[in-house]
């Protein structure tokens, strides 16, 4: 995909979470089911456990880890919407978690990955609105490249369009803009912001998950559905650093 069909759906994005903060921030209260799966490859890990969100948006992974992990959580959140860091700030501080939190305005596919070394690398609801699949998939490299040894990687695609409530919100593709299989743009049904909102939303089928864990270079711990009324709506990926032996093997 071309850098200025990326740089339309990206700002497209956006525009959209500017548009919708409100109404998304008080809709996205609640924990994903899926996260759960994550518990029991957590249990153990020396405190602190360094941890980098990406995609934070307002922060309710963070919650979630301070609530279920015994060990120290040092959480560093990266959006691109600064009122979402915000609303991240204002419920760590009316909860009393995680008071040493970094919260970072950070535009990925502009401005790149900050340096670091994080035991959990995470990246919910985030890949969906990644345009071009190079990009996906150097996005995953470099989410890989922050972890330390014995460090996970979870990514999860949004397999909207497997669902009729979801197919019915897409809206015409915009003239100009390139576009690969998969790209849509959706309308947005709630708030001021309703049927005016739209946002670009790639759906990430089984194929290009097993492309995206190949591109990682790490192991795969576990594949798995969760989340939503049905109880499959995004798939997660579950990876890890390679160990010592698998390395000496393969060389």
């Amino acid at each position: 995909m071309d850098a200025a069909s990326i740089k339309r759906l990206n700002d497209l994005n956006r525009a959209f979470y500017a548009l919708t903060v409100t109404d998304f921030d008080e809709s996205r209260g609640r924990p994903w089911p899926g996260w759960r799966r994550l518990l029991p490859h957590l249990a153990g890990k020396p405190s602190p456990v360094r941890v980098l969100d990406v995609g934070c948006g307002n922060g309710r992974f963070g919650r979630f880890l301070a609530r279920n992990v015994a060990a120290e959580v040092r959480y560093h959140g990266l959006d691109f919407s600064p009122a979402l860091l915000d609303a991240a700030r204002d419920a760590f501080a009316r909860m009393g978690i995680l008071a040493d939190a970094v919260l970072e305005a950070c535009d990925v596919l502009a401005d790149g990955l900050p340096d670091g070394v994080y035991d959990l690398v995470a990246a919910f609801g985030l890949l969906h609105h990644v345009p071009g699949g190079e990009n996906r998939r150097a996005l995953v490299r470099a989410l890989a490249e922050r972890l330390a040894p014995g460090g996970l990687l979870v990514f999860t695609g949004w397999r909207f369009y497997e669902y009729e409530r979801f197919r019915e919100r897409i809206e015409p593709w915009p003239d100009g803009v390139a576009r690969e299989p998969g790209d849509f743009l959706l309308d947005w049904r709630r708030g001021h912001a309703a049927n005016t909102a739209l946002r670009y939303c790639h759906h990430i089928d089984d194929a290009e998950q097993d492309a995206l864990i190949a591109a990682s270079g790490l192991e795969r711990v576990e594949t798995f559905r969760a989340d939503g009324h049905t109880g499959d709506i995004n798939s997660y990926a579950l990876l890890r650093t390679r160990q010592a032996s698998s390395l000496r093997r393969v060389s």
